[in-house]
């Protein structure tokens, strides 16, 4: 049976992550759309699409405008019951949906770079290896919430609504080349307390970020598997075709 999932994107340009081919090679048909650049929101409630992936942004998850927009569909798309996932800013979003709050740290640091979290739900298998941040605003966890996974800088990490939605605080999807993309265009960043510089990141890629993407095949199947979407054998020419290189970029 077709499958088909919608990815919401607050970035210009073409992204190029694990999750995307990922789900292609899962047999899903991918549709993009991003409100940050003028683009209209589909239906919640339509049968058009089967899942939803909502990804972060230099946005603030309080801004106005479409990023209120955005809330308001997430809201209406989980309470149908749909499968979501959302990526640093699409799980602020995902809290504030159902209640939750979104606000930088108390201190102002920022969480860039590889750093621990630990699992606390039974059940959720989080990633044995450190995972990747940037981000300057954590979430709380709303009152139909559950906590799945905690950190040392912004405590809450990783949360569920139901069976079905899910929202990580941190970047699983990222690859080293995205990495190094966000690295070259807002290197500024790197400054603010909290972040790693480019360095130490680099040098902690060579560990993480491939044993980040063997949970992230392992997560989407349970998510999927959760949600009762069933989808055929994995493609194994997708991931050459639309993942890049895993190699770490010379510094």
């Amino acid at each position: 049976m077709s499958r088909k999932a919608l990815l919401l994107n607050h970035m210009e340009g073409e992204r190029i992550d694990r999750a995307h081919p990922m789900l292609v090679r899962r047999g899903f048909e991918i549709e993009w759309c991003a409100p940050a650049l003028g683009d209209v929101l589909p239906d919640p409630l339509s049968d058009a699409f089967d899942a939803v992936v909502v990804y972060g942004g230099a946005q603030s998850a309080n801004d106005g405008g479409y990023i209120q927009d955005e809330v308001e569909w997430i809201r209406t798309w989980v309470e149908a019951d749909k499968p979501f996932m959302g990526f640093c800013l699409g799980a602020q979003l995902l809290s504030l949906a159902f209640g939750g709050e979104v606000r930088p740290h108390p201190t102002g640091l920022y969480e860039i770079g590889f750093f621990p979290i630990e699992t606390v739900a039974p059940g959720f298998k989080g990633p044995h290896s450190l995972v990747y941040h940037w981000h300057k605003e954590g979430f709380t966890v709303p009152r139909t919430g559950e906590l799945l996974a905690r950190g040392d800088t912004f405590p809450n990490q990783a949360f569920r609504i139901g069976r079905k939605a899910y929202g990580l605080q941190f970047h699983p999807e990222v690859t080293q080349n995205q990495m190094q993309t966000w690295m070259d265009s807002a290197g500024h960043m790197l400054a603010h307390p909290g972040a790693q510089d480019r360095e130490r990141q680099l040098a902690d890629a060579r560990h993480h970020i491939a044993p980040l993407g063997d949970w992230l095949e392992a997560f989407l199947d349970r998510w999927l598997s959760d949600s009762g979407l069933t989808y055929p054998a994995r493609s194994s020419t997708a991931a050459s075709e639309l993942l890049p290189s895993e190699r770490v970029p010379s510094s």
